[in-house]
């Protein structure tokens, strides 16, 4: 007999136009290969009520698990509901008193006045039950079609997760293996050379199973482990993760959460010591990066975005004759402003960048993608020069992660 096989059906024609990124099942596969439970695939339906109800009928037909999410809104486009009753055989729409007192005492909390239109949350397909929503006002439902097991979730991700753990997986059967996924984020080189130090872990259909994804510099190598229980499964990863460790050493990141940002802070918080940072090209994308990790006031002080050449002259003391003999863009500058920010804030280190994001400003000898570096502490400045390939976002981006990344090899060559 073969383990449990689930389908995840997100809906929502923001997903299918590509205007919104579908986080949800790739949360939900992850959480049900942990349960053991195999996701056979992901499918994205717009909102169209005969093919979400085609959708669903077909996957209760291959597996025994489907996770439905979105459609539960209170709007014209929201029609999950109506189709799931016709995946279910045409069954009628019923209102559940308890959902609709669990609405009212929503809005009520709130001190908002629930609009008819919302009363339509609170119906369901004969013959299924409401999941609770703690977080919004779409209950869930839980329905039976043939063998299959199907819960349909909202598409708000806050919402699906926290409904998900709390009343979907603690109900969801055991399945016969154990599946483990670990990431380890890496930086400094690329996913062909990567590649190439760990080759002989990424053999098809060994266990664990190693491969790659790129974003932005960063390459992270997911390992994926099975086991008939959980603990042989982090045994069976933590062998390759510690042989991917050892082989790929100061190109190692972090594991899991741990990307950049994380890796930094847990560095300067270890040390006692604080940062600051001067922005040009970056527009305050390292100080977000910084700050979107939880306790990051602990060792970073604040940052001046020095995106005008008066900005670096007069907040952080960049001279005019080094402007005007250098430009803006240039080793000297990106050395003067990382000095000059650490001085400013009083920090032990300090990060600066300065650079030609693009798509225009480049020139022959300055061409799109130049990005110059500082890193100043322990009374020395290390700038370090980049041609950064992609576009204006991605230019961004990878200039921040490899000024923090620059960062961390400091921080750890006085571990």
């Amino acid at each position: 007999m073969h383990s449990t096989r689930a389908i995840i059906i997100s809906i929502g024609n923001e997903l299918t136009g590509g205007q919104t990124v579908d986080t949800n099942s790739a949360y939900l596969a992850e959480q049900l290969g942990m349960l053991g439970i195999d996701t056979l695939y992901h499918v994205t339906v717009g909102d169209d009520r005969d093919a979400t109800a085609r959708a669903i009928t077909a996957a209760a037909a291959e597996a025994e698990l489907v996770l439905v999410t979105g459609g539960l809104g209170p709007t014209a486009d929201d029609l999950t509901r109506y189709a799931l009753a016709d995946a279910m055989g045409g069954v009628e729409l019923v209102e559940d008193t308890a959902s609709l007192a669990d609405l009212e005492a929503f809005f009520q909390r709130r001190g908002r006045t629930m609009v008819p239109a919302n009363r339509i949350q609170i119906m369901f397909p004969a013959g299924t039950r409401a999941i609770p929503n703690a977080c919004g006002t779409a209950p869930g439902i839980a329905a039976g079609i043939g063998n299959a097991r199907v819960y349909v979730m909202p598409g708000v991700p806050r919402e699906m997760r926290a409904m998900f753990a709390e009343h979907i997986a603690p109900d969801l059967p055991a399945g016969r293996a154990s599946i483990i996924r670990r990431i380890i984020h890496t930086f400094g080189t690329g996913e062909s050379d990567i590649g190439e130090r760990i080759a002989d872990l990424m053999v098809r259909d060994a266990n664990p199973l190693v491969g790659t994804t790129v974003s932005a510099g960063l390459v992270s190598v997911r390992v994926t482990s099975h086991a008939t229980n959980t603990a042989e499964a982090e045994r069976i990863a933590g062998v390759t993760i510690a042989e991917i460790s050892t082989r790929l050493g100061e190109l190692v990141v972090g594991q899991g959460d741990q990307a950049m940002p994380a890796a930094v802070g847990e560095l300067l918080r270890h040390r006692g010591q604080t940062i600051a940072t001067a922005e040009s090209c970056t527009g305050g994308l390292i100080g977000e990066m910084v700050t979107d990790v939880s306790g990051s006031s602990e060792y970073y002080l604040g940052g001046i975005i020095s995106y005008a050449n008066s900005v670096k002259r007069d907040l952080l003391g960049v001279g005019e004759d080094i402007l005007a003999a250098n430009g803006a863009v240039s080793e000297p500058v990106a050395r003067a402003m990382a000095v000059g920010c650490r001085a400013k804030f009083g920090t032990d280190w300090a990060i600066s960048i300065t650079g030609i994001a693009g798509p225009t400003g480049g020139t022959p000898e300055k061409p799109v993608g130049l990005v110059y570096t500082a890193i100043a502490g322990d009374d020395q400045t290390d700038v370090h020069r980049h041609i950064l390939p992609g576009d204006r976002p991605t230019v961004r981006r990878r200039a921040a992660l490899a000024a923090l990344n620059h960062l961390r090899l400091r921080l750890r060559q006085h571990h």
